[in-house]
Parts: structure tokens; C-alpha cells; sequence
């Protein structure tokens, strides 16, 4: 799962900065703004997207009874919010603690990803378009 949302967030980031360098000398504002913020969205979705892979393992290997009750512990799980009290049978003990190191590894690439993304933007103002140097 943390390579497929790893390949997901790298094409993102990776189109993401070649927008911006097609977009450097060219004076269309809010282009590079809007460009992070489709960006924001698209790793938001492949979270959801995450969280509902994860309900779909859940329902299959019939953790609960219900599918919006596996789908609520998922996203809890993912999420490591904690609220529910679940009773999982012994088997499935371990489910929770790989659910949760999933979605904090997946957050915190995400959350590099879109620093990086951020740097960009920021160092663009920091340019000296006489220069050419970008110092």
C-alpha cells in the first residue's frame, strides 16, 4: 500500500514541478498557486483512496459484520484517531497497528511532498529576474 501511495505522490510532486518550470518565465499569476492546490487535492484523494482499499481488505477477510462499520475502522485506523473501541478476534489484532503505520508513513510522504512543492513556490518570489542566478 505505502508504495503504491509513495508512486502516487512522486508522479504528483514530479508533475507538479514540471508545471512550475514550464510556467517560470511566463507571467500567468496564480497559475503555480492553482497548480499546488489541484495538487493538495489529488493527495487527499489518494488517501481516500487508501482508506477504501483498506475497507475493501476488511470486507473481504470479514473483520465486521457490517461494511460501513469495516469502513469506519478503517478510517479510523488509517487516520490513528482511535475513538472506537473495537472487539477484533484474536486473529486480527495485528490489523489496526499495520492500518495505522500505513497511513502515518503515507501522511508524512505527503507531507514532504507538499513542503517540497511549497519550497518551490516560495523560492520563486526569492528570484532576481536580472540575475538569472536565483540568489
Amino acid at each position: 500500500m505505502l508504495t503504491f501511495h509513495g508512486i502516487a505522490v512522486l508522479m504528483i510532486a514530479g508533475t507538479f514541478h514540471w508545471i512550475d518550470r514550464k510556467l517560470e518565465n511566463r507571467r500567468i499569476y496564480g497559475a503555480n498557486f492553482l497548480s499546488y492546490f489541484v495538487a493538495i487535492l489529488l493527495i487527499i484523494a489518494s488517501h481516500l483512496v487508501e482508506i477504501v482499499a483498506w475497507a475493501y481488505i476488511c470486507v473481504v477477510l470479514q473483520v465486521f459484520p457490517t461494511n460501513p462499520q469495516t469502513f469506519y475502522f478503517a478510517g479510523e485506523m488509517y487516520t490513528t484517531v482511535g475513538f472506537g473501541s473495537y472487539s477484533l478476534s484474536e486473529q486480527w489484532r495485528i490489523l489496526p497497528i499495520i492500518i495505522s503505520f500505513s497511513g502515518i508513513f503515507a501522511v508524512s510522504m505527503s507531507g514532504a511532498a507538499l513542503y517540497s512543492m511549497m519550497g518551490a513556490l516560495l523560492n520563486r518570489g526569492n528570484q532576481n529576474p536580472k540575475s538569472g542566478s536565483g540568489f
